[in-house]
């Protein structure tokens, strides 16, 4: 019953984590690690040992930080504030609950209002918001990659 219990925990951890991916509400490469350990606790490490745990610790921990220095870049390299990025996530956040056209224009409209706040000048808040919105763009793509590469190498381990 317990390894049952292991093994519900480890699928939620590993679904909530993927959805994190792409959720920027989620640590999806946290808790996709979380998942991943879990489920090879599951099995007592027989299959996935402390070199696999450590790449998948190693890939998680590179996920969250491309998906920071991503935003960061795209912000810098359009001239955005601090306030921007910070309104792009917001952005982001509140997106999820209008589908794929909040996803897709909250970023913007959050980097825009951001910047905004932080100096009244609309050609600066635009190329924020444009340069926040690449950059989130840029970060989840390499989270997404990162994530489903840790899929595959503990897939690839325990299967082969």
């Amino acid at each position: 019953m317990t390894t049952v219990l292991i093994w519900l925990g480890a699928i939620l951890l590993i679904a909530v984590g993927l959805a994190g991916l792409i959720l920027p509400a989620l640590p999806g490469p946290l808790l996709l690690f979380a998942g991943l350990w879990m489920a090879a606790w599951a099995e007592g490490f027989a299959f996935v040992g402390m070199k696999t745990l450590i790449i998948l610790g190693i890939l998680a921990a590179l996920a969250s930080l491309a998906d920071f220095v991503a935003g960061a870049f795209g912000a810098k390299r359009y001239g955005a504030s601090p306030r921007s990025v910070w309104g792009a996530a917001l952005g982001a956040l509140v997106g999820l609950f209008f589908g794929l056209p909040g996803l897709l224009l909250g970023p913007f409209v959050g980097a825009v209002l951001g910047e905004l706040s932080a100096r009244w000048d609309l050609a600066a808040a635009g190329r924020a918001g444009w340069g926040a919105t690449i950059g989130l763009v840029l970060g989840t793509a390499a989270k997404v990659a990162f994530g489903l590469t840790m899929v595959l190498v503990f897939l690839a381990v325990r299967l082969l």
